[in-house]
């Protein structure tokens, strides 16, 4: 009896496929995956490396800078410097309400007090202001000077001139007030820029602000009346 035909394959055949050797490596196309490439692990290594270091340095210049501060601060122990305003001289003071400009003759008499034994003092910038009721109306320069240790030197502002001012009717009223007591409230500012000089060491620029709240005397004929009362000025750092 003959065996039965087998029914014809449409396409070609091929058989099961053939598995891969088991000794045979994985081929890797270059770019792709997650594997690393040496070039960048090294590149990424030396960067995380270099930033570690520059950490370290930056910390150890800050602790070094602490720690010089405090040496410093134990070796000279610096004491704040005092300003007073000892004289002031009001020979005119007049105010128009017709164009709001001050009139105006002020000589100002100040002492600095350097307590320091081991710190001196460079002022390389001294701007003196004088203020009516929160207006400026004039501001001088004065000369740069330098101040030694356990000293005490004296400044010398003058304001003399006319300048506009506009006054509201609040300060109007307490100019008036002002003129009828015969003792004017005027304030005096010192804008400076100093350096302090520690042995052999000179530090940065440092810019203090120095406010004296005055009460000066004038009588009506123009002449300074009454004893003008020395005045602690104010140190804002």
């Amino acid at each position: 009896m003959a065996e039965p035909r087998q029914p014809q394959l449409n396409g070609a055949y091929y058989g099961p496929s053939i598995p891969p050797p088991k000794n045979s490596k994985s081929y890797h196309r270059p770019g792709r995956g997650s594997s690393c490439n040496p070039l960048g692990c090294c590149c990424g290594c030396l960067c995380n490396c270099l930033w570690g270091c520059i950490c370290q340095i930056l910390i150890s210049i800050i602790v070094a800078v602490a720690i010089i501060g405090v040496i410093l601060f134990l070796i000279f122990r610096p004491n704040k410097v005092k300003f007073y305003a000892t004289d002031a001289e009001l020979t005119q003071f007049e105010f128009s309400t017709a164009n709001n400009t001050l009139y105006y003759n002020l000589a100002v008499n100040m002492t600095i007090r350097n307590p320091n034994r081991r710190i001196g003092i460079y002022y390389d910038s001294i701007e003196a202001r004088a203020l009516y009721e929160g207006q400026r109306f004039h501001s001088v320069m004065l000369d740069p000077f330098y101040q030694g240790r356990k000293n005490t030197s004296e400044l010398h502002p003058v304001f003399s001139g006319q300048h506009i001012v506009p006054l509201g009717s609040k300060e109007i009223s307490n100019y008036n007030n002002d003129r009828s007591s015969n003792l004017y409230n005027i304030e005096v500012k010192l804008y400076l820029r100093i350096r302090l000089k520690l042995g052999w060491v000179k530090s940065p620029r440092i810019k203090p602000k120095i406010e004296c709240d005055l009460q000066i005397p004038l009588d009506s004929n123009g002449r300074s009346s009454g004893t003008f009362q020395t005045k602690r000025c104010g140190l804002d750092w």
